[in-house]
């Protein structure tokens, strides 16, 4: 990201959010406020024509990946909820960029941390102030600069605590990350009070030329937005890592797995859309 506001993919994902509100009957996740945080409409949702090839707002065209980000959202709102049910009353959502689970929570004693990067928070604090989107006494914004700041560090600056469970919802992340850099957010996650629950996305590395063809052109648009794919990783891969740090998988789906649990309309025909994507709940 450019340092001056929020990043093209936090936006992107945001635009597919709220798009999936009025585009895809029964919609998957229920959010209300992601129009609103838009600040757009549904006749704005409706004309994605208008804008530029390029824009964040293009990726909502792309039905497949707006379902996978509305199932994305779901998926993990529903872990929260069963952790919640058993007690658990701590959210962290890392790299939170335009999420609204911190004001969807209908739980008084359940606190929701997002943490992200400064500029990001810096202008989501804005649009929430613009569009009348009260910040609960049940959120926390914990910016981060990872160049100069740690996790750990900030979050317990925050009130957070580490002797309490919690759940970890880290989606749209990994990817962007070094090995090194992610691996030290598991160990960091890891060190957590029992039980933690952890949800994210991971891209696996493609194994046709098809496939192949199709990631390098999606990580060079991404890489001219300044957000380079730099991690991949296959399901094998991932589950040792998590293995080592004490994880176990509960779940590892798909992205058309993860869609196919959910009704949404009509059926997703270009599967091969999205081959890279999985999901994965562990918990320790």
């Amino acid at each position: 990201m450019d340092n001056s506001g929020p990043s093209r993919t936090a936006l992107a994902t945001a635009y597919a959010r709220a798009c999936h509100q009025f585009a895809d009957s029964p919609p998957i996740f229920a959010d209300p406020l992601a129009a609103r945080l838009l600040g757009v409409t549904e006749a704005n949702l409706d004309d994605l024509s208008r804008h530029p090839a390029g824009h964040p707002a293009t990726v909502a065209r792309d039905r497949p990946r707006r379902l996978f980000f509305a199932a994305r959202s779901r998926f993990a709102d529903d872990v929260t909820a069963r952790a919640v049910a058993a007690g658990v009353r701590q959210v962290v959502v890392l790299g939170a960029g335009l999420d609204t689970a911190a004001y969807r929570n209908s739980h008084p004693d359940v606190h929701v941390f997002e943490v992200d990067h400064p500029q990001t928070q810096a202008w989501k604090r804005e649009r929430l102030a613009a569009t009348g989107i009260d910040i609960p006494a049940t959120a926390t914004l914990v910016p981060v600069d990872f160049e100069t700041q740690t996790l750990a560090s900030e979050l317990e600056s925050a009130s957070f605590s580490r002797t309490e469970p919690a759940v970890f919802v880290w989606l749209g992340v990994i990817f962007y990350l070094t090995p090194d850099a992610a691996g030290s957010t598991l160990d960091y996650i890891a060190g957590q009070a029992r039980p933690v629950d952890l949800v994210f996305d991971y891209l696996q590395p493609a194994e046709t030329d098809e496939d192949r063809a199709d990631l390098k052109n999606r990580a060079a648009r991404l890489a001219r937005a300044g957000e380079p794919l730099v991690n991949y990783l296959t399901s094998d891969e991932l589950h040792r890592q998590l293995a080592d740090f004490g994880f176990r998988v509960v779940e590892d789906l798909s992205g058309n797995e993860l869609i196919g649990r959910y009704p949404h309309g009509a059926p997703v025909l270009d599967e091969r859309a999205l081959r890279a994507s999985r999901i994965v709940h562990a918990r320790c």
